[in-house]
């Protein structure tokens, strides 16, 4: 009784480990050690077979979280572009075919929603580890700087380099403008779309066009 006591906790512990922290399980050395610590448990209810469900259900979520974050990662890799110089392509394209955001979008709040699916998205990305692994990796207390080259996950950097590109963009549709007129209606619509943001509660890309 005292034995199936200990396993029930064991079971939360890992449930809650694998839920919360799935990154630590990335490795096979971890996941080896998970399989062997849950075969274990299971030798302990052998006869309903209940914990045997619960471990198995926990491994396969686990197994489902570990992949879809490596999906996201290969696509996030995907659209890492190489840098090169944006104003030799933009002369070199005709001046018909630049198009600038009005064009293809003109409604602030449109603007502004597809803005906030794209920070939804990033958000909702960035799991408990990442903020972990910022605060066990701090450099010296000089600096207090995130030494980037222990970092497994990388959620938290797309988001600022998100942040990053939103600033670009907006600085670039402004001045890429030559005449003042025309100008001076990018940089009010972009008025209008920061508005637009605060009003959804957006307030990181509402800083960013700021």
């Amino acid at each position: 009784a005292k034995l199936k006591s200990f396993a029930a906790k064991i079971i939360q512990l890992l449930k809650e480990w694998t839920e919360t922290f799935p990154y630590d399980f990335q490795d096979e050395k971890s996941m080896k050690e998970l399989k062997e610590i849950a075969h274990r448990i299971t030798q302990c209810d052998e006869e309903n077979g209940t914990v045997k469900k619960i471990i198995s259900q926990m491994t396969q979520n686990l197994l489902m979280a570990l992949s879809a974050r490596s999906q996201y990662q290969e696509i996030r890799e995907k659209f890492r572009q190489p840098i090169t110089d944006k104003g030799t392509i933009l002369k070199t394209k005709p001046q018909s075919t630049q198009k600038d955001i009005l064009s293809v979008c003109c409604d602030p709040l449109i603007l502004a929603q597809q803005l906030t699916y794209i920070e939804l998205e990033r958000v909702s990305n960035i799991y408990p580890e990442d903020l972990m692994q910022i605060v066990s990796h701090m450099d010296s207390l000089d600096n207090h700087k995130c030494r980037s080259d222990v970092t497994k996950t990388y959620n938290l950097e797309a988001y600022d380099n998100w942040f990053n590109c939103l600033s670009m963009l907006v600085a670039t549709e402004i001045c890429r403008i030559v005449k003042k007129k025309q100008r001076t209606r990018m940089v009010e619509f972009f008025i209008d779309v920061a508005r637009e943001c605060f009003n959804i509660g957006n307030f990181n890309s509402m800083m960013a066009i700021i």
